[in-house]
């Protein structure tokens, strides 16, 4: 039987960037955005804080964009402060490219393993799904999913106990599967 577990997000994720202020590295969004028109253009901006200081960085999302060629919906998100736009943006690799930044997903995700009644089967199945894209180690996952050190993990990846179609080496942000024989 194949079990599903997916690696949730839990809050946005801090961003990695240099503040210009204190030297500190990260910043805390809000979901909080700043727009700002010009005549017929258009600027909108994520507002980040500083952990350490408070600075506030602005993380550019348009930029001296005609007002007629946004989407109404995306305005109306912008100036409602939508939660769920900072996430989107945050995962938009054209805007953290823009920005220059980098997201720290730590302590920011959970896994929910739909209960533990899968753990003392012999061959264990397990669809990973993430619902965002989370950079996390497979092999943590499967540690905390499954009650083991990842000593054992790493054991079970040696001795051919445990496999999937993906390297289980170095981090995924996207699903995949595996099989643990106990």
């Amino acid at each position: 039987m194949l079990n599903t577990w997916v690696v949730m997000p839990t809050c946005l994720p801090l961003v990695l960037r240099r503040c210009h202020a204190c030297g500190s590295d990260r910043f805390r969004t809000s979901g909080k955005f700043r727009v700002n028109a010009n005549h017929k253009l258009i600027d909108a901006w994520l507002l980040a804080l500083c952990t350490a200081c408070g600075e506030t960085a602005k993380l550019t999302v348009l930029e001296r964009i005609h007002v007629r060629s946004v989407r109404p919906e995306l305005l109306d998100r912008l100036h409602d402060n939508d939660p769920g736009l900072a996430a989107e943006l945050l995962q938009d690799p054209v805007v953290r490219h823009r920005n220059r930044i980098a997201l720290d997903w730590d302590n920011a995700w959970r896994l929910d393993t739909g209960g533990s009644d899968h753990l003392d089967r012999e061959v264990i199945d397990v669809s990973v799904r993430f619902a965002a894209r989370i950079p996390v180690r497979p092999v943590r996952l499967i540690d905390e999913g499954c009650g083991l050190s990842r000593a054992e993990v790493e054991r079970a990846i040696t001795e051919g106990k445990l496999v999937a179609a993906v390297r289980l080496s170095g981090k995924l942000s996207g699903d995949f599967t595996f099989t643990l024989k106990r």
